[in-house]
């Protein structure tokens, strides 16, 4: 079954100072890998949502968020809104500041697809990125992505399955300048 890939990068990275997906690590800006892992793991197309400061990043831009200030929520209604005309059975959904997560946990979770699939990397019992949305979710998905919400809201009041992925990957986000240098000094 096809599935697609989709980077929530839109935000303006407030508490970093700088937005996320322009954060270099190694010779790539956190939003050349999050495209990367999700490519790798398997995922056709990856659409990757940006707003602030779009212009800069240099890979083609499928899709722009120009409400990015109200939160993941609307990054997320536009990227599945994008994604509705493409022939896919399911998404796997990503954040562009977890730098941790790997193909093979694409792979994963990517591999549990069906049109009315929900499932979500474990990382030691919490849940976390990747996370794969069947098609027959996104409409309620995204009625329900408010603000910072994103697929949370939703994702509580439904069944998921949880694929363990912390034996190859990491949800360690990157939030502040300290996380960021955390990163590079393990890069």
């Amino acid at each position: 079954m096809k599935v697609a890939g989709l980077v929530l990068a839109a935000g303006g990275g407030t508490r970093l100072g700088a937005p996320k997906a322009l954060l270099r690590l190694g010779n790539q800006t956190l939003a050349e890998r999050a495209v990367g892992v999700l490519r790798d793991g398997g995922c056709d197309p990856v659409v990757i949502v940006l707003g602030a400061r779009e212009a800069r990043i240099q890979r083609a831009v499928v899709v722009v968020n120009r409400e990015w200030e109200t939160g993941m929520g609307s990054s997320l209604r536009t990227g599945l809104a994008a994604l509705s005309e493409v022939d896919t059975e399911a998404v796997v959904v990503t954040l562009v500041d977890m730098p941790g997560v790997t193909a093979e946990a694409v792979r994963r979770v990517a591999d549990r697809v069906t049109p009315g699939a929900l499932v979500m990397a474990g990382y030691d019992g919490r849940r976390g990125h990747p996370v794969l949305f069947g098609r027959e979710h996104w409409a309620g998905i995204a009625s329900m992505a408010i603000g910072d919400v994103g697929a949370r809201a939703y994702l509580k009041t439904r069944q998921v399955e949880v694929v363990d992925c912390a034996d190859v990957a990491s949800d360690d986000d990157i939030d502040t300048p300290d996380d960021a240098r955390r990163w590079l000094d393990g890069w």
